[in-house]
């Protein structure tokens, strides 16, 4: 499944979008995918997570998602990781670490806040490389 997240933020990247990409999965199949949109919606909250997580739902016709595991290429920021605990996503699995925007193992640390409501098993450094490579080249070329 990451790799299908892979293929989104391959997408994103192609649009001149950070390239981040994002699926959620329901019963062992991709429910939702998106990626990085803020440019194209003019919109700061149109990142991947958001976007799958709002398609996740409109799918299952639910704004808790207890069921679904969330796949992404970058750890989360914070806005997306308070998104997923109020979604009560059940699994967060993400490729790359984000020293300066993450906001699970980096920056605010959501799940680990007690005002959290919800923590989902989290699971990191899958395809790290693959995405970390993605990142590198985007930037690059802003530079």
């Amino acid at each position: 499944m990451m790799q299908q997240a892979l293929g989104q933020a391959r997408l994103a990247m192609q649009a001149g979008e950070v390239p981040v990409g994002a699926v959620v999965v329901h019963q062992g199949k991709v429910i939702a995918a998106a990626h990085n949109e803020t440019l194209k919606r003019n919109d700061p909250t149109a990142h991947a997570e958001m976007l799958v997580i709002r398609a996740a739902c409109a799918a299952l016709k639910t704004t808790h998602l207890v069921d679904c595991d969330l796949i992404v290429t970058l750890e989360p920021c914070a806005m997306c990781a308070q998104a997923i605990a109020f979604s009560r996503i059940r699994k967060l699995i993400y490729a790359a670490s984000d020293a300066k925007g993450g906001g699970v193992e980096n920056g605010a640390r959501i799940f680990n806040q007690p005002t959290c409501h919800h923590k989902p098993e989290i699971f990191s450094g899958i395809e790290a490389e693959a995405a970390g490579a993605l990142l590198k080249e985007f930037f690059a070329k802003k530079r």
